[in-house]
């Protein structure tokens, strides 16, 4: 077998170039308790900023792996990323307070998810209350560690098959468990990871990526890859694809708003300024050569 070259940071940069999901298609009341929470977006921008300053500083960003699978055959992405939970998923920090289970429809409800120009069409969804038979390797006993009731997963593809994307969302006990779940798959991927849901159209070969968001008592896991397994170049847009599959968390963010409640109109506020910030900088310019993006000048938003 060929040993694949080691990315550089230009891969980690990828990540950190991506952002939360836009706030579109949400009702204006909606939109309001994201501005009352400071803009959910915004701060996970800053936030996830000051981690990757610091990954950047430490060296602790998990390195990709020479091959995008285990010694059995299951898929696993190559490259890694992680980040805790802001403080505006609060509300939903424990399931206690947010006891409604998920549906595949909450959160695969949209046949497409788009971002920028990278449009993704949903293949197959699918809801477990078994987590563990969602996965393989350590992270079935990862999971019941951290409580989980539920695993719902979403597979994508773009129209032209070139590449392929699956969202992952775990149901577990707190923010806590979430916390230290994403944080541990930092070393944990390569010997454990979510099994892809199997279908002709979508399936997961040699080079990928993925992250891993804790938000309130849930985990998200992103994992992106070309549809033939080759690692991206300058033309592959790991970052808009990234951003496009994180759609489906606006089921969360509905959440927060069914638990906090709604705040009131400011007084004699126009709804027509009802607008959430901006909560990214255009990504930079592609590297030539190395298929990764370059550092932004502002802090790297979510993935």
């Amino acid at each position: 077998m060929t040993k694949r070259k080691r990315r550089t940071s230009g891969s980690r940069d990828r990540w950190a170039d991506s952002a939360p999901p836009a706030e579109s298609g949400m009702s204006d009341s909606q939109r309001r308790v994201l501005v009352w929470t400071g803009s959910i977006a915004a701060t996970l921008a800053t936030a996830l900023g000051l981690v990757l300053l610091a990954t950047s500083i430490t060296g602790n960003a998990a390195a990709p792996d020479e091959q995008g699978s285990d010694p059995f055959g299951k898929a696993r992405p190559d490259l890694y990323q992680a980040w805790p939970s802001p403080k505006q998923f609060g509300p939903i920090a424990d399931r206690k307070a947010d006891a409604a289970p998920l549906t595949a429809k909450e959160v695969f409800g949209a046949k497409t998810l788009t971002s920028g120009r990278i449009a993704l069409k949903r293949i197959a969804s699918r809801l477990d209350d078994n987590c563990g038979g969602t996965v393989w390797g350590g992270l079935a006993g990862e999971l019941a560690d951290a409580g989980c009731e539920q695993a719902v997963r979403g597979l994508y593809a773009t129209a032209d098959g070139d590449y392929v994307a699956q969202y992952t969302m775990f149901n577990l006990a707190d923010v806590d468990a979430a916390n230290e779940l994403v944080d541990n798959l930092k070393a944990l991927h390569h010997d454990g990871w979510v099994l892809p849901l199997e279908s002709e159209k979508a399936q997961f070969q040699g080079y990928t990526e993925a992250s891993g968001q804790a938000m309130g008592h849930f985990v998200g896991l992103a994992w992106i890859g070309r549809a033939d397994g080759a690692e991206p170049g300058g033309k592959d847009d790991f970052v808009t694809l990234g951003l496009a599959v994180r759609e489906s968390e606006k089921a969360l963010y509905r959440r927060v708003v069914a638990v906090a409640g709604l705040p009131a109109a400011p007084a004699g506020g126009d709804e027509g300024d009802d607008t959430a910030q901006p909560s990214e900088a255009p990504p930079s310019e592609p590297d030539p050569g190395s298929g990764g993006y370059g550092e932004s000048e502002s802090p790297p938003p979510a993935t």
